[in-house]
């Protein structure tokens, strides 16, 4: 017999809170009864929680203590599919249900009454004078029938100024009244016709879109070089997913890539899609949240958390970038957005397309299993061609001390700069020196809370510890020994080489890109807006240029170190060296003019530079996974980290001392435990890390192993253990 759906009055149900209890609790129905998924606030303790109702009550608790849910909410409930992907996301991260809800319910205000807002819809009366203002008002709310429209919306829409959308209020033509403020978002139109395709780009957007009309699930690696014109395939799966009468989701790796793509969006589908990410206030948060339930909003365009958004039937989820690792959530619940955004197509039928010039090694082996369907773009779109790439030998650089912009890379900014182009100088470094030094004693100024050296940022006049985020204003004296006029900056970083660009290139207009050198997201936008415009000459800047941007005018990118990415053991350091090159290349010679890369690198031979400049993608990741698969590590083997963390050092060594001693459950599926040691950086906000590495089989079951190892370890004090599955970071 099928579980109930609903529960009448008084009737037992079983209630998941956003509280760190490790279970759903008991409680009585409400008056009027509650069904599986809604949204409920129910007491606990002295507090009103708010909670989903998850099945039936357990019935192990006292029924005379058992108190009732105090009201259900106005709000969408959460359907199976959802609930479903909460559990089993739950299980795979191993993540407590409760904090996994908590990552589902992230708008403000869900339980309390809707505010009002005033709004303009079609009135009866018909204007003295039809000017042709006032027309394209009136035909713009025909277009979308008896929908309403605050007087910024109306105004954007239809073209004109808030005084004639005013005027035409005044005689009754335009009806103003007051309306809940979680109003629908305009409706998107799949029927407006797009860009012409080339015949490749036609291809993959027709084998997309008949995927997306089939309504299963199925994966796609849709790989095409920078500039081949992958959004414009992809925003015609989800035209398909929206005249299935469907939601789609499109998952963007940086907020500042958000600006040009809503252009896009909004030229290619007549609308503005809702925006989901940290930099939407906290009314839009709700409002998004309320109508992607409802089914008011069919195309969301977020940041990873967008994808605990509770859509009433999703049909598709683009991951755009799909390599770029800040999908990969690093603190709280420790999960990464492309592998989830798999699972919850898996279970809701939709269609996933994992979008890039430079997939991630994993995406690529999938796609080589057959797990994935692959398409490729092999040329840029229109008259734009590929860079041209090529080393600088620093080696054979002559170079003062304290510059970094080599004689031949400086002559071809200049003859850049000659033809009125812009050129671009990358440095994957924030601030302007990674390191302050004292000349007197030679003390590195490093962060009171971390084990880290403090950056300075001299637009800011202040050291930052990239770490935890603390900052302290310059000394005019080292800390250590007190003497004055010695602090050094040790190092570049993308201020300093701003510093010297502007040393170098005099009469030229530098603009410098980084993420914290500006106060809002919106002020990054701008900044980008208007360098795409031609506001600056040279542009430098960090990983953050690499995205997703098109600077039409640029035709010259110079990598000031090539070689920085290579340094250390990471795992994926090769891969990610390749992916941020080539992506950083890519943003030269984007229109007619063609571009130009210029790597300066210390290490012309190595592997990785060789296969940076001869493009031979396939190559290199053929090389990749065959060095993965003989060391059997990821994708063809499996990790888990374990991070133990405390106010001193020796408690969170002492737990991963049992643990490593007490091993037995990973013997038991052939995996084997490394550590426990310090972290590399063993101490962040004034907690000492100690971290083991568990290395299992590809196919063995690590997630149940794991949680019986360390459901016998009992942490004492203040230690606290995370488990990190699928590891992209080891610091």
């Amino acid at each position: 017999m099928p579980p109930p759906s609903f529960f009448p009055q008084g009737a037992l149900v079983s209630v998941l809170t956003t509280q760190p209890l490790g279970r759903a609790l008991d409680y009585r129905a409400p008056e009027g009864g509650c069904f599986v998924g809604a949204f409920v606030e129910v007491p606990l303790g002295p507090r009103k929680v708010l909670g989903v109702v998850w099945g039936a009550g357990r019935g192990d608790y006292d029924p005379a203590k058992v108190r009732a849910v105090l009201r259900v909410l106005d709000a969408a409930p959460m359907g199976a599919p959802m609930r479903q992907f909460l559990e089993r996301a739950a299980d795979y991260t191993l993540t407590p249900l409760p904090a996994m809800l908590r990552l589902a319910t992230r708008a403000p205000g869900l339980g309390d009454p809707p505010s009002m807002r005033r709004v303009f819809r079609i009135g009866s009366a018909t204007p003295d004078k039809m000017t042709k203002a006032r027309r394209q008002v009136l035909g713009a709310l025909a277009e979308y029938g008896d929908l309403a429209f605050t007087l910024k919306e109306l105004a954007d829409l239809a073209g004109v100024s808030a005084g004639v959308i005013k005027g035409l209020a005044a005689q009754g033509a335009l009806l103003e009244e007051d309306s809940p403020r979680d109003l629908p978002f305009m409706p998107l139109d799949p029927a407006r016709p797009g860009k012409a395709l080339t015949a490749d780009q036609q291809a993959a957007a027709q084998a997309l879109a008949a995927a997306v009309a089939g309504k299963r699930y199925g994966t796609t690696l849709l790989r095409g070089v920078t500039g081949s014109g992958k959004t414009e395939v992809y925003l015609e799966a989800v035209a398909a997913a929206l005249r299935a009468g469907r939601q789609a989701l499109v998952l963007l790796p940086e907020i500042a890539l958000t600006s040009e793509f809503l252009t896009r969006v909004q030229a290619r589908f007549g609308a503005r899609p809702a925006e989901w990410h940290s930099g939407a206030t906290m009314t839009q948060r709700r409002r998004i949240w309320r109508m992607v339930g409802q089914g008011g909003a069919q195309l969301v365009i977020g940041a990873r958390s967008a994808l605990f958004l509770p859509f009433q039937d999703l049909g598709l989820i683009v991951v755009d970038e799909e390599h770029d690792t800040s999908y990969k959530q690093e603190e709280g619940v420790l999960y990464n957005a492309r592998d989830m955004a798999v699972l919850r197509a898996s279970i809701c039928g939709a269609q996933v397309v994992l979008a890039s010039a430079t997939p991630s090694l994993e995406s690529w082996a999938n796609a080589q299993a057959g797990k994935y369907r692959r398409l490729d773009l092999t040329a840029r779109f229109g008259a734009a061609t590929l860079p041209q790439m090529q080393p600088i030998d620093m080696r054979a650089e002559t170079l003062p001390r304290d510059a970094w912009i080599s004689p031949s890379l400086q002559q071809a900014v200049e003859a850049r700069l000659e033809r009125g182009e812009q050129a671009m100088l990358f440095m994957n470094r924030r601030g302007y020196a990674p390191i302050t030094l004292c000349r007197a004693c030679g003390h590195q100024i490093g962060c009171d809370h971390c084990d880290a050296r403090m950056v300075e940022h001299r637009f800011l006049n202040r050291l930052m510890c990239h770490q935890c985020g603390e900052t302290k204003p310059m000394p005019e004296v080292c800390p250590s020994c007190e003497v004055a006029g010695k602090l050094a900056a040790v190092g570049p970083g993308v201020e300093r080489l701003g510093e010297e660009a502007a040393a170098r290139f005099p009469q030229a207009r530098i603009a410098t890109l980084s993420s914290d050198m500006y106060g809002t997201a919106r002020a990054l936008k701008a900044e980008i807006e208007s360098i795409a415009q031609g506001a600056a000459d040279i542009v430098i800047g960090t990983q953050l240029v690499a995205k997703g941007h098109n600077f039409p005018n640029l035709t010259l990118v110079g990598v000031i170190d090539a070689d920085l990415g290579l340094q250390g053991s990471d795992l994926r350091a090769a891969e990610r060296t390749f992916q941020l090159m080539r992506q950083v290349a890519g943003r030269a010679g984007r229109a007619e003019k063609p571009g130009q890369a210029l790597l300066q690198t210390f290490q012309p031979e190595h592997p990785v530079i060789r296969a940076i400049i001869a493009g031979d993608e396939e190559a290199f990741w053929q090389a990749q996974a065959a060095e993965r698969e003989a060391a059997q590590m990821p994708p063809f083997g499996r990790l888990a980290g374990i991070i133990l963390s405390a106010g001193a050092a020796a408690p969170a060594f002492e737990a991963g001392q049992v643990l490593a001693r007490h091993d037995g459950p990973l013997r038991a599926i052939g995996a084997v435990v490394f550590g426990p040691a310090p972290a590399p950086i063993a101490r962040v906000r004034g907690r000492h890390r100690v971290r083991l590495l568990v290395k299992a089989p590809k196919g063995a079951p690590l997630q149940a192993a794991l949680a019986a190892w360390v459901r016998g370890l009992r942490l004492q004090g203040d230690v606290r253990l995370a488990i990190d599955i699928d590891p992209q970071s080891f610091y």
